[in-house]
């Protein structure tokens, strides 16, 4: 097909202009002009020139040609998308709703390219005997730059040419004139920046176990020579410190093996030290990393070398997953169960799904991994979509931990007013006297939004929906699924006590009761906070790798997958804050995090022990994490989501509305929780209500709520507002939809 005409997608997040738009290719770009490349066109009455990508061609329109307007030219620094992320982003725009622009944006690792990198070094291009006779001639003619260029190429076979200039004081000029004269020849080869600054590693082999083996064979016995056609899908459920990674790994090889490549997704950056480390020990340089903390050349370099072949294995969190290989073999997802594999930004897309996607595509593996799976994957496991790999024991010398629990309401009548339970202290100093390690984990995330009585353990909750009522300001309580509203109480509804508020401790907090508890103790801190800089969780965790400091203290991120041999000691404080979330999944999440924290110790050859610290020491979560039990967790969570219709049991849809006005942006809602209510879908509508966070950045936010039995409804639902969310619509306020989505919005 002739290249006359391009259809271009602009790089505008408006739903109105989101569709192609046709635009003439001038002469002189016809030759070059791809599908994927970045343009600039001239758009609107202004022909104000805007960004676009070009998604095909065409030889002809259905206008006069004449008013067809031209592509102005490439745009500058632009990332081009190959044909097969166009696919990728169409996949996503139709999933998750949102503008075919702000799907490409979110394929694409890199979001713009980048000044190239090169290395340049001078080399003979004469015979031995030439540069001598040459040598001889610069000298008698008192030629010293040119002298000493012959002397050094004399020497050494290559020279590098910032050394020539520098060091030896030749000029750019000289050079070129010996390069003319053909006595030298410049050569100018690419060089990607490497994020990867690890010293040489000694490979560490481990043998597989019989569970682990049993798994490896198992997955690489549904692939013929390194394709997977059929069964694709795979759990891996393996008790905290089982050796996933080692399964991980052998997987790899074999994909590597064949020719193909590996992506292997971990939940958040400060994973990537420890993780990077074992997979450089096994593959050397021909891994590399992927994330937001990199630089924009870094990160164009990482895609570019995936491109060149220069790399097998990428690891990173989810944007990981668009690392532009040629022939992806494998994706793991290690620790699935993570919130973070779900996207914030539109479109919501979730990682699992993408990658789901990905593999059937290509004929790829995909390999989840976690000690505490969600409650969706095992669903889905149990059912098999996905073959089931269990991984019961601790790999080599470890063993789980024992696990206490301490009951905050006997150590607050026993006067105990303390962040720290008296057992706590005990082991604490324990872990001091004897030279080990102790971690401290603070199961919160921001700042309280509900109220629990600290002598019952109970948080207020919705008549309704069954998830904690959410504090404003300081005298309303609002659910935030149906709108349901209560005033604040004086008094728990349950037991009298007026010791009913929110919790106020924060990781500075703990840090500081620690040191006026064990006076000269060591500490690291992980938080928000501390990790705000390039390359801080590397530094934080190597400290602690290290014995530089005796307890290490954070919230979530120091319990996701790091590996410490010398902690024996793990502190959970108030262990059921995350149960107190609005939110269905809180059950969920606090057995995760839960089991993750205490999974920390004894993962050396020193025997592990963990306290939980709760007001609730009776609920299922917290006694199923103490036991390490996912099976009976698992029962009892089911038996919930399916009386409530929450997922896996049902599916759910989230309709986000925002707008500058209060009052219009609720009628907005209400409008299109109405068209909902009479679409005749026997999906059950909730709301609108007011987001978790009702007002950011000067928007009202109002969430809707649309439970069914299977995803194909939500998506009918969502299709079926196209009329009230597209050109119909005027006002100023707009429509987000998420999925089931993993927190309360």
């Amino acid at each position: 097909m002739e290249k006359s005409y391009a259809d271009v997608i602009l790089d505008i997040r408006i739903s109105q202009l989101d569709r192609p738009f046709s635009y003439r290719v001038p002469a002189h770009l016809q030759p070059e002009l791809s599908v994927g490349d970045p343009v600039t066109v001239p758009f609107g009455k202004g022909n104000t020139l805007r960004k676009g990508f070009v998604i095909g061609f065409r030889d002809s329109v259905n206008m006069p040609p004449d008013a067809v307007k031209e592509i102005a030219g490439l745009a500058p620094k632009g990332v081009s998308a190959e044909e097969k992320t166009l696919e990728l982003a169409a996949f996503l725009r139709r999933r998750y709703g949102g503008t075919f622009s702000q799907a490409l944006k979110t394929v694409l690792p890199a979001k713009a390219s980048v000044e190239k990198l090169t290395f340049r070094y001078i080399r003979a291009n004469a015979s031995r005997e030439e540069l001598i006779s040459a040598l001889g001639e610069a000298q008698r003619k008192k030629q010293r730059a040119k002298a000493r260029l012959l002397e050094a190429v004399l020497e050494e076979e290559e020279i590098p040419y910032t050394w020539v200039t520098s060091k030896l004081g030749v000029s750019g000029q000289t050079v070129s004139g010996m390069e003319r004269s053909g006595l030298l020849q410049v050569i100018t080869t690419r060089e990607y920046r490497n994020p990867v600054h690890l010293g040489e590693e000694t490979e560490v082999r481990v043998t597989l176990n019989e569970q682990q083996r049993k798994a490896v064979d198992g997955i690489l016995g549904d692939a013929t020579e390194g394709r997977w056609e059929g069964r694709n899908r795979y759990l891996i459920h393996g008790v905290t410190g089982s050796g996933k990674t080692e399964v991980y790994m052998a997987l790899i090889e074999e994909v590597i093996r064949h020719g193909r490549q590996a992506v292997f997704l971990i939940p958040e950056i400060a994973l990537t030290y420890q993780t990077l480390l074992r997979f450089y020990r096994r593959f050397g340089n021909r891994v590399s990393v992927l994330h937001s903390g990199l630089s924009a050349g870094e990160k164009y370099d990482q895609c570019q070398r995936a491109i060149a072949g220069e790399i097998d294995v990428i690891i990173g969190p989810r944007s990981a997953l668009f690392t532009p290989f040629p022939n992806v073999g494998i994706i793991i997802l290690d620790e699935e169960h993570e919130s973070s594999y779900k996207s914030e930004n539109v479109p919501k897309y979730h990682a699992r799904e993408v990658a789901e996607y990905l593999a059937d595509a290509g004929g790829a593996a995909l390999v989840l991994g976690s000690a505490t799976p969600s409650v969706e994957v095992y669903a889905a496991a149990c059912k098999g979509e996905y073959q089931l790999y269990r991984l019961t024991d601790r790999a080599g010398a470890g063993s789980l931990p024992r696990v206490e629990i301490t009951d905050l309401r006997e150590e607050l009548a026993a006067g105990n007013r303390s962040i720290f339970g008296r057992r706590l202290q005990e082991l604490l100093r324990d872990r001091m006297d004897r030279g080990e390690q102790s971690m401290l984990f603070l199961n919160r995330r921001g700042y309280a939004g509900f109220l629990s009585c600290r002598a019952c353990g109970e948080a207020l909750k919705c008549p309704h929906c069954d998830v904690t009522l959410s504090l404003h300001g300081t005298n309303m309580l609002q659910c935030h699924y149906c709108g349901y509203s209560m005033p604040r109480p004086k008094a728990c509804p349950s037991c009298g006590s007026p010791y009913l508020m929110p919790f106020r401790a924060g990781t500075e907090q703990v840090e500081e009761k620690l040191k006026e508890l064990l006076p000269g103790v060591r500490t690291l801190r992980m938080d928000r906070d501390t990790t705000s800089t390039k390359d801080a969780y590397e530094k934080i965790l190597a400290s602690f790798m290290n014995g530089e400091a005796d307890v290490l203290i954070g919230t979530q991120m120091i319990v996701k997958g790091h590996d410490f041999p010398r902690v024996t000691l793990v502190g959970v404080l108030a262990a059921d804050l995350s149960l107190s979330e609005g939110d269905y999944r809180s059950g969920e999440r606090t057995f995760q995090l839960l089991t993750q924290a205490v999974g920390r110790a004894g993962r050396g050859e020193l025997m592990g022990e963990a306290v939980i610290q709760t007001y609730r020491p009776d609920h299922y979560a917290v006694q199923m994490a103490a036991s390490q039990d996912y099976e009976g967790f698992f029962r009892q969570e089911m038996d919930y989501r399916s009386m409530m219709d929450y997922p896996p049991a049902g599916h759910l849809l989230a309709i986000q509305v925002y707008g500058p006005n209060e009052k219009q942006t609720l009628g907005y809602a209400e409008e299109l929780a109405a068209a909902c209510r009479r679409s005749g879908s026997t999906c059950r509508v909730l709301g609108p209500a007011p987001g978790a966070l009702a007002r950011v950045r000067d928007l009202f936010r109002f969430v809707i709520y649309v439970k069914g039995k299977d995803t194909a409804s939500l998506i009918a639902m969502r299709e079926s507002l196209d009329p009230l969310i597209g050109p119909a619509h005027r006002g100023p306020e707009f429509v987000q939809f998420d999925f089931d989505p993993v927190n309360i919005l």
